[in-house]
């Protein structure tokens, strides 16, 4: 019966990864590379050039960068240490039902960057290539929805084979895009970021890039959960958000600073690179929409005790039918949820470091609710997004740490 069930949910749902099961390093930095391929991260770099000169734009890419890093890494260490989703690593934290809040969190979250993805997709694809079409618009939203679903309903296998096949072509297209346009603009790189308005500092920079990116890196433990050790996790994470972010916001940076842009599509139809155009921004959005679809189904698993598959179809259909909406609609929204994720990540990481003997193969998990865990996020979420001083998202952790490691101590006594 175990082997019949090890064949059915390939993806470990509901137990941890077993060792056998673990993958190599370079498959896990091709799977988290993928994950940090998105789009709204150009916007990120857009704004990034709109407010910064070259040397201020590359120290809020390091000190942002070091910050998101260390975060996600930490979350990548915990996630292949003990081989838990990020759902399974709530119920020891936030109790088994407690773990309903940020799994509904994250898959809510989730499933809209999905649907915002499919219109961020169809839409210049549509407007540019297409002339403009409604019908193909939506076409295009209904096809690579039902593509990007298929990916995340069949696992980390089709994950795996994406990241491999998307990863090399986003990085070396879209990087031989960005050098042919620096050289054809006026001066050096750094002459052009200097026409920026300098109306950002490194520290709101930093913010940006950190924002830009922590709500889906608070699902990073539901990947690096097949990693060997916590070391590779926490590497091959590392690793891969500096090296993937970094690239997402130079190449908005230079659409802006080339056509005024905030995406690499723009850049490439401007140089004739029309089919490669179409091929980077295709496979770049569905590195990350088929991973945060995975994130989705597993949340939803979590909260109506069933099966990852027919939970990643609901999610799928929802975010496809919805996408248009969402992209005209909800994306202020969706960075207003960003702010409320970190609290849930900071939790999960102390939850593993304070209490590591709960986290031991075989031990019975008992806890139902942990109601400081839940006011740490809800507490955290609303300093996050009401507290104009310093940076949002650590703003929202530092709230929610307190509130856990008081609550730690007290049900110790």
């Amino acid at each position: 019966m175990g082997n019949e069930k090890q064949k059915v949910d390939i993806d470990y749902s509901a137990t941890a990864v077993p060792k056998s099961q673990r993958r190599s390093i370079l498959t896990m930095f091709m799977i988290m590379l993928g994950f940090t391929f998105f789009s709204a991260s150009m916007w990120a770099g857009q704004e990034l050039a709109m407010g910064l000169d070259f040397w201020g734009f590359i120290g809020a890419l390091l000190v942002g960068g070091a910050i998101l890093g260390l975060y996600t890494g930490l979350l990548g260490y915990v996630g292949a240490k003990t081989g838990l989703s990020m759902d399974l690593l709530a119920q020891r934290s936030f109790g088994i039902k407690g773990s309903y809040l940020s799994s509904a969190m994250i898959s809510f979250t989730q499933i809209g960057w999905f649907g915002v993805g499919l219109a961020m997709f169809a839409i210049p694809v549509a407007k540019q290539l297409l002339g403009d079409s409604q019908i193909a618009m939506y076409g295009l939203v209904v096809l690579a929805g039902i593509c990007m679903t298929a990916s995340a309903y069949f696992g980390i296998k089709s994950l795996t084979i994406v990241s491999y096949v998307a990863v090399p072509l986003v990085a070396v297209l879209g990087t031989v895009a960005m050098i042919k346009a620096v050289m054809m603009g006026e001066g050096t790189i750094i002459d052009q970021f200097a026409k920026s308005s300098g109306s950002l500092t490194i520290i709101g920079g930093a913010g940006l890039v950190i924002g830009s990116f922590v709500s889906g890196g608070t699902a990073t433990p539901n990947f690096t959960r097949f990693a060997k050790s916590g070391k590779s996790g926490f590497i091959t994470t590392v690793v891969a958000f500096f090296l993937g972010n970094s690239l997402m916001f130079f190449f908005g940076a230079i659409s802006h600073i080339f056509v005024g842009g905030n995406d690499i599509f723009e850049v490439m139809i401007n140089l004739n690179m029309f089919y490669f155009a179409v091929l980077v921004l295709g496979l770049n959005i569905w590195t990350t929409n088929d991973n945060a679809l995975y994130t989705g189904g597993l949340g939803l698993a979590n909260i109506f005790n069933t099966k990852k598959k027919p939970m990643v179809l609901v999610s799928g259909i929802i975010g496809t039918v919805t996408a248009v909406w969402l992209y005209n609609n909800f994306c202020d929204w969706l960075n207003v949820l960003n702010c409320t994720l970190p609290p849930v990540g900071i939790i999960l990481i102390l939850g593993y470091f304070l209490n590591k003997k709960d986290y031991e193969e075989g031990r019975e998990n008992t806890l139902v609710v942990n109601w400081f865990a839940i006011a740490g996020v809800i507490l955290g979420a609303v300093v996050a997004n009401l507290v104009a001083v310093g940076i949002p998202s650590l703003n929202g952790m530092a709230v929610a740490a307190v509130c856990y490691v008081v609550g730690h101590f007290v049900q110790k006594k």
